[in-house]
């Protein structure tokens, strides 16, 4: 247990939490600014299974923000590169990726394999659907968004019957929005996801206060921060 000897220190982890960690499966819609460091820090806490679903492939414009990543894989399948990485971060673990979309046909087959879903997504269509699979399945879904220098975390469907459509609840209007500015800082994905990490790890181990039904803000530019009831 020396590779998680640091973490099992803490009175909120020890041999207990750790146990729980490496018995938990966890669901990463996506592998790219937001899944990297979600990916990286589950990886390496030591959670025994982790799933990534993703269709893309690598760019050079990701890199400044897409730390899984290298240049000589541009190109390549983001999820299979993803697998790789973590594998060689910790290879006690077992990943398991999927180079496809999450839809309406396969949402289902693969939430209903994991504990937890976490966000990684950029659309607001896969994350109504993951909402509703989430909500119909019962499993615990863990959001994150970013835009610029700004990011938002929150947790649905655990604990609280609030969903991510107490957030948004007129999908329609949010579908017909213009796609958000892509224009954005390395350093916001990074936070934002290793909060969604951090919220990940606390469900699993069952200690803290969990985002459940709220809403945690961020803006880089000041470092202010707000969280909100939903």
């Amino acid at each position: 247990m020396e590779r998680y000897s640091r973490q099992m220190m803490l009175p909120e982890i020890g041999e207990e939490g750790q146990a729980k960690l490496k018995a938990a499966k966890v669901l990463i819609v996506g592998v790219g600014g937001l899944g990297s460091p979600i990916a990286l820090y589950l990886a390496g806490a030591g959670v025994g299974t982790i799933g990534l679903v993703d269709d893309d492939v690598v760019s050079t414009s990701n890199l400044h923000r897409q730390v899984l990543y290298s240049e000589a894989q541009t190109g390549e399948l983001k999820a299979l590169c993803a697998s790789m990485k973590l594998t060689a971060l910790n290879s006690d673990i077992q990943i398991n990726a999927s180079s496809r979309r999450l839809t309406e046909e396969n949402a289902h087959e693969l939430i209903g394999q994991y504990d937890i879903v976490v966000d990684g997504c950029d659309n607001f269509s896969t994350r109504y659907l993951i909402n509703d699979v989430c909500v119909e399945l019962g499993k615990p879904y863990v959001y994150g968004a970013i835009c610029g220098f700004e990011g938002q975390v929150a947790v649905f469907n655990y604990r609280t019957t609030k969903s991510y459509r107490d957030l948004y609840p007129d999908e329609e209007e949010m579908l017909r929005m213009p796609p958000p500015p892509k224009g954005v800082i390395g350093l916001t994905p990074a936070m934002t996801g290793s909060v969604e990490a951090m919220e990940t790890i606390k469900i699993i181990v069952d200690f803290g206060s969990v985002l459940a039904g709220k809403l945690w803000m961020i803006d880089l530019r000041n470092l202010q921060t707000n969280i909100f009831s939903l």
